[in-house]
């Protein structure tokens, strides 16, 4: 997993809309990827949530928040118009992006186990560093731990 000080891999991805991403391009500004297992389940739906109600606040920060999981793109436009949201969701469908951040793991769920997403948030400073990682993630007040993390304006 990357640590605080490495360099944040140069990738792109591709956005709900079907747009491209690069990580790259967000230079200058403070960059907030979170990784989440799946849209539209009760967790993954709160913490969107508790991102998309501090969205402002990140923004008067210079901060943008980047969401990402292995769901399609039209899965992430259906989420992101449900529960209104107005950050990029990246659809990971080849796991690149999870494997650079070396957010899979394997899991068990009753018994069973299986390669799935750790819960975890990387915050990029404007010079394209990891600045702070949390993973595990508890989802209650983690937004706002984020937010706290990057200096005002």
């Amino acid at each position: 997993m990357l640590e605080p000080g490495a360099k944040a891999p140069a990738l792109t991805g591709t956005i709900a809309d079907g747009t491209p991403l690069k990580l790259s391009a967000l230079r200058g500004k403070w960059v907030v990827i979170y990784f989440y297992p799946k849209d539209n389940t009760p967790a993954c739906t709160s913490e969107a949530q508790d991102f998309r109600d501090l969205q402002a606040q990140f923004a008067a920060r210079n901060a943008v928040i980047v969401g990402v999981s292995r769901d399609t793109a039209r899965t992430h436009t259906n989420f992101a118009t449900k529960q209104k949201l107005g950050f990029a969701l990246i659809a990971d469908t080849d796991e690149t992006w999870c494997k650079a951040f070396d957010v899979i793991h394997e899991k068990v769920l009753y018994g069973r186990r299986y390669l799935g997403i750790v819960r975890s948030t990387f915050l990029i400073d404007p010079s394209g560093r990891i600045h702070q990682r949390w993973s595990p993630v508890k989802v209650p007040g983690h937004a706002a731990d984020v937010l706290g993390s990057i200096p005002a304006a």
